[in-house]
Formats: C-alpha cells, structure tokens, sequence
C-alpha cells in the first residue's frame, strides 16, 4: 500500500481494498469526501488583503483566492499594508501578528480605532506559538485566527464563517476568546 493510500486511511477516505493488507479498505473505513459538501464562497469579486511579510504565504494564499473568483492585493509590512487599506478598503484582510516594524497587533489597533476601516474583519495568521498565545490572552478584536502552515480548506472554511447571508465577510459578534471553528467537515 502507497503512503498516499495509508494517508488517505488515516484521514478516513478510505482506500482500495488490498488483501492481505494490514490497513483497513473501504469496508472498514467510511469515507468522507470533502468535495461532496458545496462551499459557501463570498461572492466573486471580493476583495481581500493579505499583510504578511513571507512572500511564500503571500504566494500561496494569493493563488488559493484568486482561483476562487477573489480579488487580491498585497503588503509586506504593516504600514505599507494600512496604507493600502486606507486608500481601497478591502472586504477581508489576513493580517500576520509577527512582521518586522509594525507587528500585526499593532496593525489591526489601527484598523479597529480608525472609523473608516473598523468594520472591515480581519483574520490574524500567525505560526509563532508565542503570538498564538497572546493573540488568545490579549482580547484583540480580530475575527479569526488561522495558525500557520494552513490548508486550502482551513482557509476557505474561516472565510465562510464570517460570510453573510449575502455572501459578504463581515465582523463577527462574538468575542475573541472563543476557540477558532474547525475546519473538519467543511470545503475546500
């Protein structure tokens, strides 16, 4: 059995039958199938922002919106990214905590005291276990967390809970110290 097939078993997609494997096929495993579930995309054309100063994360996050109908934009620091907020005012931003300069905290205080971008929801991204932490203990108001390395259907996923019946993002009501949703069961 191929390593893509023991992954797909752990992860409960099931796999070919093989006999004499020591993994469980199809019948012993219920599949789970991603694809069957419709994502809830916003609506084409949204704006996003992403504010991060790894040009690989930009890369990758950019790709996964932009084959989903979003329109992107980019910075690579804080304050290059608040101005860019500030002149277009985008519908989402991914807004990294750890950057050189301005930090992400830093960046979403300005947001949130500033009346003409307030609204505007932002998902904090970090892989820095230290900003994790303080992103949970501090009551920043951001609207979502994605821990870093992340997936197309984590991002997709944190999208989709913030969407309205509209399909627009929008600030989400509850307070940040609740626990992020799972992506488990949700689309790519």
């Amino acid at each position: 059995m191929s390593i893509a097939d023991r992954l797909r078993t752990l992860l409960g997609q099931g796999v070919p039958e093989v006999p004499g494997s020591p993994l469980p096929g199809p019948s012993a495993v219920t599949p789970i199938d991603r694809r069957a579930r419709k994502r809830v995309n916003a609506r084409r054309g949204t704006s996003v922002l992403i504010i991060d100063d790894s040009k690989t994360i930009v890369v990758a996050l950019r790709r996964m919106l932009e084959t989903a109908g979003y329109v992107v934009s980019e910075a690579y620091d804080g304050a290059t990214g608040l101005d860019i907020v500030r002149r277009r005012r985008p519908d989402l931003i991914f807004l990294d905590i750890v950057m050189p300069g301005m930090n992400g905290f830093a960046v979403l205080r300005a947001l949130r005291r500033d009346l003409a971008t307030q609204s505007v929801p932002v998902i904090m991204v970090s892989g820095n276990e230290h900003a994790t932490e303080q992103f949970f203990g501090s009551g920043i108001p951001a609207d979502d967390f994605m821990k870093k390395p992340f997936s197309r259907l984590e991002v997709f996923a944190r999208i989709e809970h913030l969407l309205d019946e509209h399909q627009v993002p929008q600030r989400r009501k509850a307070t940040v110290a609740e626990s992020p949703p799972s992506a488990v069961g949700r689309a790519s």
